[in-house]
């Protein structure tokens, strides 16, 4: 197979063979089926017809790449956080797989260029990035398999291109966060901790009650005064994100 793939690409134009080499490099495998990908990036505002005259662009493979994007992102996230709830996963999956974050990522990972549109190609205000990436993914899927769209994400985009220990830490540090909020929105914050021992491990438990306005907004308990307090500033965010507090 692979022997017969690289024999076809002797064939190509020298163009046509730098976009399948660089296709090869950024997913991790030949690609079999390329004018899947050729459609991937394809947008609408081309206006390309096929040999038969029709109109043709990625928005169908793009439908279908989003699916599995965020699929696997869901079960990246699952199995990557298993200690953290609902809430703490949509919202990381929504950063990971929001049209600017994509279209971020199509420029790090060089797609930018093959793109084919007739729209203006500007990074804050074009979608059409970010949906060339989920078109991507869903040629890989067509052209290959869901494990073969898993791979690419999971090891070529997320552990090359994602840091995610800067995301998992600007989400998990839940005290410094509602700080933050506090002075943009000019709110009184207080942290008030008390200290309980076990009589039976003798182990320390902390408690840190979240005071806003001086108003309690969280409790939260823990092994350690840090913990505690992480844990408060983690509901009292959950309360003002329920209330809409900006």
């Amino acid at each position: 197979m692979v022997r017969r793939i690289v024999q076809r690409i002797k064939l190509f134009s020298s163009s046509r063979k730098e976009f399948y080499l660089f296709l090869k490099n950024l997913i991790g495998f030949y690609p079999q089926n390329l004018k899947l990908y050729d459609l991937a990036f394809i947008h609408k505002s081309a206006s390309t017809t096929d040999s038969r005259g029709n109109f043709v662009n990625n928005e169908r493979l793009e439908f279908l790449g989003d699916a599995i994007l965020s699929a696997v992102i869901a079960d990246f996230l699952y199995n990557r956080f298993p200690q953290e709830d609902e809430g703490f996963l949509t919202k990381t999956r929504s950063k990971l797989v929001n049209r600017s974050f994509l279209t971020k990522l199509t420029y790090d990972m060089g797609l930018n260029v093959y793109i084919d549109s007739n729209t203006t190609k500007n990074i804050d205000n074009s979608h059409i990035y970010g949906d060339a990436l989920e078109a991507l993914i869903g040629a890989i899927y067509v052209d290959k398999d869901y494990q073969a769209a898993k791979f690419f994400i999971t090891k070529r985009i997320l552990s090359k291109f994602v840091n995610l220990a800067e995301i998992e830490q600007n989400d998990l540090n839940y005290k410094s966060r509602l700080i933050e909020w506090s002075q943009k929105t000019k709110k009184e914050l207080e942290f008030e901790t008390t200290e309980e021992i076990n009589e039976k491990t003798r182990q320390p438990k902390f408690t840190a009650v979240v005071k806003i306005d001086n108003k309690k907004t969280g409790v939260g308990t823990g092994a350690s005064k840090k913990e505690a307090h992480q844990n408060a500033a983690r509901q009292a965010l959950e309360k003002l994100e329920e209330t809409n507090i900006e």
